[in-house]
């Protein structure tokens, strides 16, 4: 199923794999060295295996906590405790997962303590989407004429004498902007 997902999506696999994975220099890069075991069990092996193949990397066992906030299972008895859920990510988006740690204290009535991992994404904008300011190009070379240049100023002069006239009462944004408007359109009829 992994296979039929794009290869740009993120993909977080997490669970229960009942799988002790070990601390091993051969396999720092997909399952870290902050293991909290020190030999796997055969769905340690498994879950090693199956990551390396689909280019993902146990996050679970690269973060540096307290052992008691590594392991995720008690036995009944209290005295044996694993590492055994875990969370695999993508290769390519694994700096998005900042923490994994498990939390005592949240009752789930089960043997299992809650797994939480931080997660941050970042969108990238695509550039098809990215808004250009449209920005008219105005024809500069007419104000070297004399005429459109004596129209152009009087034009300009009008509308700023809008702004001496202004009451107190009156809104000076909206006025400005009503001015900023029309010095536009004179300036694309000159």
């Amino acid at each position: 199923m992994l296979d039929h997902l794009p290869k740009y999506h993120m993909k977080i696999l997490l669970g229960e794999f009942n799988a002790k994975v070990e601390r091993e220099n051969i396999f720092k890069l997909t399952s870290g060295n902050v293991s909290l075991h020190q030999d796997s069990n055969n769905n340690g092996g498994r879950i090693v295996n199956f990551s390396t193949s689909k280019n993902l990397v146990v996050r679970s066992t690269m973060f540096l906590h307290s052992v008691i906030h590594e392991y995720t299972w008690t036995s009944p008895d209290g005295k044996t405790h694993n590492q055994i859920d875990h969370v695999l990510i993508d290769r390519r988006w694994n700096s998005s997962i900042l923490d994994v740690r498990s939390f005592r204290g949240a009752d789930g009535d089960n043997d299992h303590f809650l797994v939480v991992a931080k997660v941050r994404e970042r969108l990238a904008v695509s550039k098809q989407l990215v808004q250009k300011f449209d920005r008219e190009r105005f024809n500069l070379s007419k104000l070297n004429e004399l005429v459109c240049r004596k129209q152009y100023k009087i034009e300009i002069t009008n509308r700023f004498a809008d702004l001496e006239n202004l009451s107190d009462g009156k809104d000076i944004n909206r006025a400005w902007e009503s001015i900023k408007e029309r010095i536009k359109t004179s300036a694309k009829r000159v």
